[in-house]
């Protein structure tokens, strides 16, 4: 049976109360129509300690890629990949020293409790076919509802190489052969599809994309179990 979770929208920071133009852009998916279904090649896009967190949708699928706090007990995650609206002072470091250009350009979105990097948002239009982001099983399907309307699912995931971790996506529209318990490869199994969200929230991802913002949110949280055996 698949649960219910709602979400405080006003708690939420991966959603912006304007949006900006003029912003810095990534290498963005075409507008206006989806990229052929294909999974996404192998590609590393954010770390915690041994968990390797996978890209979800297609390379040419992607809009962006974005990091905001969350206060929902979510780890603070390492991107992979160069910060695209860093401040002058660490731009300058980067152009310097070197390092911090290997990897996909991302940005940070908004401020707010909890380790700055916690909640991954991983964007892509309507309807874009979603892939697991860790080799792991499915461990919990829960209703994803926004003002009293469901979008969707959260998907929660027991990564297979760090089974005292779970890996949270959503929202997705679950493809219908999911169940609890069904085995996800990384980048090879399909989970969903990209839900919209534009029509009840001002998506703050859409600073850096062409379209309205709509992405899946990836966090990583101690499993229920973990945290009871913590002394």
């Amino acid at each position: 049976m698949i649960a219910c979770i709602v979400v405080a929208t006003t708690l939420v920071t991966a959603f912006g109360s304007s949006k900006k133009a003029g912003d810095a852009l990534s290498v963005l998916a075409p507008v206006g129509r989806l990229v052929p279904a294909s999974p996404p090649r192998p590609q590393i896009v954010a770390v915690h300690g041994a968990l390797r967190i996978q890209l979800p949708v297609a390379q040419a699928a992607l809009t962006a890629i974005g990091y905001h706090a969350t206060s929902d007990g979510a780890v603070g995650l390492q991107p992979v990949g160069r910060r695209g609206n860093e401040g002058f002072l660490s731009h300058l470091f980067h152009r310097v020293f070197g390092g911090g250009h290997s990897g996909v350009v991302y940005y940070q979105l908004g401020g707010g409790p909890g380790p700055p990097t916690a909640s991954l948002d991983v964007g892509a239009a309507t309807g874009t076919d979603v892939y697991a982001p860790v080799d792991g099983t499915v461990v919990g399907l829960t209703d994803y509802v926004v003002s009293g309307r469901v979008f969707g699912v959260r998907i929660d995931v027991q990564p297979t190489n760090a089974p005292s971790m779970v890996v949270s996506v959503a929202p997705v529209h679950p493809d219908p052969s999911l169940t609890v318990g069904s085995s996800l490869a990384a980048s090879r199994s399909k989970i969903g599809s990209v839900v919209d969200l534009s029509g009840v929230e001002r998506l703050a991802l859409a600073r850096y994309t062409r379209d309205a913002g709509n992405h899946v949110s990836i966090v990583v949280r101690p499993s229920p179990g973990a945290q009871l055996a913590l002394p």
